[in-house]
Parts: C-alpha cells; sequence; structure tokens
C-alpha cells in the first residue's frame, strides 16, 4: 500500500449564520432582565452606544431618540467626493432615524433607571443590594458564644455545627470515622461528640441537629413536653410514624388502646411542627419574575403590550456619527468608527425585531387563549407553537425561542407563555380540553369527596367520564400525583 500526499480542490455548500443573524437569535430568547444586562455590557465595551436619559414621551422638539446608523461599504470602497459621501450619510441617518418613532410608539413609557452623575453610586448599589439572612451556622455560633463551655467543647460544637446541613439536620452518624475530622487534641470520643450534639439538639430552632425525621420531631415534643401535654404524641412518633406516614389510625389506635378520634387530633398536633427547621434561616433566594408582555382589555378587545419600560433606551453618539463623517482622511479611525456603529445598529435593529416578534407572537396566543381570559382555567384550548408559528409566519424554533423565559401579565395573574402551549383530550361532544383544564377538573372532583369513603383513580376517571371525558385510569393516576395529591387511602379521614 502506498501512500502519498496530492492537492485537490472541491466545492461544497455550507450554511453560516452571520454575526448579526445570532445576535438576534440571542436577543430573541433573553428575558426582560437578561437583555437589560446584555445592553449594560454592550455599552461598556462600545462607545458609541449611549443611554437616553430623556423621557421620550416629555419630549417637545421632535428631535429623535434613537439614532441608527450603517456603516456603509468597506473601507476599500470607490473614491468620492466628500460632499457626495457627507449627503449619502445624512441620508442615511435621516432614513434610520425614522426608527425612533417606531420605537417609542411600540415601547410605551420609558422611565430611565440610570443617568445623573449626581446621584451618589455607593448609596444606589447599597439600595441594589440584597440583605443577607443570617445563616443557621451563623446563629449555632451565636448560641454557642454564650455559653460557658471549655475550648475543647466549643471546637466539637464548631465542628459539628458545621456539618448541620440547611435543612438543620446532621446526616452523619456519630462514629470513630466522621470524629476524626474534629481536630482536637487529645481525639474527639463517640461520647464526648454525643454531649456535645444533645447540648446543640437544645438550641433554637427546636429539632435542630436532629439525625433524621422521628428525631427532629421526638425533640420539638421533649422541649414542648415539660407538664406531661404529649406523652401521646411522644408515643406516636417514637413507635408508629410509618403508619403515620400511611394514614393507619385504626392500627395505631389498637396498638395504644386509644379512641381514633384522639389519635387523630394527637396526628394532627405532630403535623403542625416543622420537619426541616434549618430552613427557618436557610431560605433560597427569592426570584421576582417581571412580566415581559402585559394583556389588557381595550374596547371589549384583548390587546398586548410588550413590557420594556425596564430596558434602557439607547441610541449612537452624536460625536461619533460626526467622526464617521469626518474621519474620511484616516482609514484606521474611520474602520473602527464603522465597526462599532455597526455593532450598535445590529444591536438596535435586534432589540427591535425582539419585540416586533413578541409582540406578534404573544397576540396570536392571547387571541387564540381569550375563553381562559375571560373564563378561567377550565377554558384554556389546547394549543402547539407549531400553530402559532403558521399564523405569525415564522419558525416553530423562532417561537419557542420567543416564549422561552418569558411571562404573560393578565388579568387573571402571571403565567410563563409556555403555560399556554398545552396539549388536550376531546370531549364526547367534541369540544377540546386543555391537560390544564381536565387537571383542574380532577381537583375540582376530589375537593368534593367524601372524605370517609374517599375516590379511587378509577372512580376519578367514571366521573370524568360522565362529563364527557374518556380519560385512562393510569392518566389519571399521573395527573393527581402531579397535582401532589396523596392516593386515596392517604386522603380517608376515619372521624
Amino acid at each position: 500500500m502506498r501512500m502519498e500526499t496530492s492537492i485537490s480542490q472541491r466545492q461544497e455548500l455550507r450554511l453560516r449564520l452571520a454575526p448579526q443573524i445570532l445576535q438576534s437569535i440571542e436577543i430573541l430568547q433573553l428575558a426582560t432582565l437578561d437583555l437589560k444586562g446584555l445592553i449594560e455590557r454592550e455599552m461598556e465595551m462600545n462607545p458609541t452606544i449611549e443611554i437616553d436619559t430623556q423621557d421620550p414621551l416629555s419630549s417637545t422638539d421632535g428631535a429623535p431618540q434613537l439614532d441608527v446608523v450603517s456603516a456603509g461599504e468597506p473601507v476599500a470602497e470607490a473614491p468620492v467626493s466628500a460632499e457626495a459621501e457627507t449627503a449619502s450619510l445624512d441620508a442615511e441617518f435621516e432614513r434610520l432615524e425614522g426608527l425612533n418613532e417606531q420605537w417609542k410608539e411600540f415601547s410605551g413609557s420609558y422611565r430611565p433607571t440610570m443617568g445623573g452623575e449626581d446621584k451618589d453610586k455607593k448609596l444606589e448599589a447599597m439600595q441594589n443590594t440584597a440583605d443577607k439572612s443570617e445563616s443557621l451556622q451563623d446563629v449555632l455560633d451565636r448560641q454557642i458564644s454564650m455559653l460557658s463551655l471549655k475550648e475543647r467543647d466549643q471546637k466539637i460544637a464548631g465542628y459539628l455545627i458545621w456539618n448541620i446541613d440547611e435543612n438543620g439536620y446532621l446526616r452523619f452518624q456519630l462514629d470513630e470515622e466522621f470524629i476524626k475530622g474534629c481536630e482536637v487534641d487529645p481525639p474527639c470520643s463517640v461520647e464526648e461528640a454525643e454531649d456535645v450534639l444533645e447540648l446543640i439538639q437544645s438550641f433554637e430552632p427546636p429539632g435542630v441537629g436532629a439525625r433524621d425525621l422521628r428525631e427532629c420531631l421526638l425533640i420539638q415534643l421533649e422541649q414542648g413536653n415539660a407538664k406531661g401535654h404529649y406523652d401521646l404524641e411522644l408515643r406516636i412518633t417514637r413507635d408508629h410514624l410509618d403508619d403515620v406516614v400511611n394514614n393507619r389510625l385504626p392500627k395505631i389506635a389498637k396498638a395504644l388502646n386509644e379512641p381514633v378520634e384522639v389519635i387523630d387530633e394527637a396526628i394532627q398536633f405532630i403535623r403542625t411542627l416543622n420537619p426541616k427547621p434549618g430552613r427557618l434561616f436557610s431560605q433560597p433566594q427569592v426570584h421576582y419574575v417581571i412580566p415581559d408582555v402585559v394583556v389588557e382589555q381595550v374596547d371589549g378587545k384583548w390587546e398586548v403590550r410588550v413590557e420594556d419600560s425596564y430596558i434602557p433606551r439607547i441610541h449612537i453618539s452624536k460625536h461619533y456619527q460626526e467622526m464617521l463623517k469626518t474621519a474620511a482622511d484616516d482609514p484606521k479611525v474611520r474602520a473602527y468608527v464603522k465597526k462599532k456603529i455597526d455593532s450598535a445598529k445590529w444591536l438596535m435593529e435586534s432589540i427591535e425585531q425582539r419585540k416586533a416578534t413578541l409582540n406578534r407572537i404573544a397576540q396570536e396566543i392571547v387571541d387564540y387563549q381569550t375563553p381562559f381570559l375571560e373564563k378561567g382555567v377550565d377554558a384554556l384550548r389546547p394549543l402547539k407553537m407549531q400553530f402559532i408559528a403558521d399564523r405569525v409566519g415564522v419558525h416553530v424554533s423562532t417561537v419557542s425561542r420567543a416564549i422561552a423565559e418569558k411571562y404573560m401579565q393578565t388579568p387573571r395573574g402571571i403565567f410563563a407563555l409556555k403555560f399556554f402551549f398545552t396539549g388536550g383530550t376531546t370531549r364526547a361532544d367534541g369540544e377540546e380540553k386543555s391537560i390544564v383544564a381536565v387537571k383542574q377538573k380532577v381537583r375540582d372532583i376530589l375537593e368534593k369527596e367524601d372524605k370517609g369513603t374517599p375516590l379511587s383513580d378509577e372512580e376519578i376517571a367514571a366521573a370524568l367520564k360522565k362529563e364527557g371525558l374518556d380519560i385512562a385510569r393510569r392518566t389519571v393516576t399521573k395527573y393527581r400525583k402531579q397535582l401532589g395529591i396523596p392516593s386515596s387511602r392517604q386522603r380517608r379521614k376515619f372521624v
């Protein structure tokens, strides 16, 4: 077999997306606050972009607030006179400045949140910084410091505290392998660790330092049992917690020789205890939802408005526009300015295209789901992305990107745009029902059931069939679990 090298030519066709198209795709799928962050980053990198600090509704001089320019042809363009080039640029500015009026009309009122050199930037930063809550470990450390403990015990306590998870549990058994990590001399014994852990379990919040749910509940009951009020609850938790979970009240009543009513009352009190005491100090950060689209009824018609009051309005610096006109003698300066202005123009046009696309898609969703806006969840209609894509005249992937991580504010609440896209089933009379509406119907049926003899999934399916919805039992089971509703055995009330 002979090996050799050679040079050859071949033709092939490849599809490549231009950078500006990629930017448009990226901007389309950004949520409002993410888009705001992108604009601010672009402003840091592109000196030709400036933020408009003037309220467009209060402008009386008719001056355009959005100035978009084209970078024109490459630097190696055919030579033209300075007068002709200036006239061409002026015409281009005038043509593109018309986008400003479209933007103002489309955007609504924007109240700038940036600008004003007289602001105290440090104060503003502090006002916009979330308050750092005290952690569970901080709370426990503070309680340790209030006690007169030996240095050795303080080190053991600190080691145990920093191994307690966010729910307040010590997820490790106190064996020799675990306590090797405690740096005390001589090494800590299991008995010492047990004594210090018992001390920690007396701290606030009640139940902290437990190694499982049963111990957590027992700690809370024992702390409140000074006068023997919770003896029955302690016995139930210690010996019959599995039966409580599976709602086997008669079995517990027989074992403890108590009426079912008394057992049920005791269990109801146990349910008031906190199974995750550490969560009081380790709440996850709250994420606020900013609606990207607002739906309002105007003259009897539901209309969509893209909410962009959080997005800074930007324009291209007049200084750089003039520099582009006067830098004909310096190709490097002209090329740099053209590149930056081009980038700014693509950004603005991508933002405008995002607004227009989102507006059209949201309006089609609202037009189709008008029964939901007027009647509620039960009237939500099955909807596929392909249907909206065909109505708008775009690819289905564009619809998918446009609705990603975006929310719609309606008179019935704020919903993710994806909420309105759902499969469904057809009633016996031919009416289509969305999965969301069917789930709501399941919830309504269970809310009206006799708690002493709760409905099985088979009986729920039969009840739905009477209303024209032929749903299989296994589908009912799936919907019930998705709604977080326990089984009929666990829902049963014995009193």
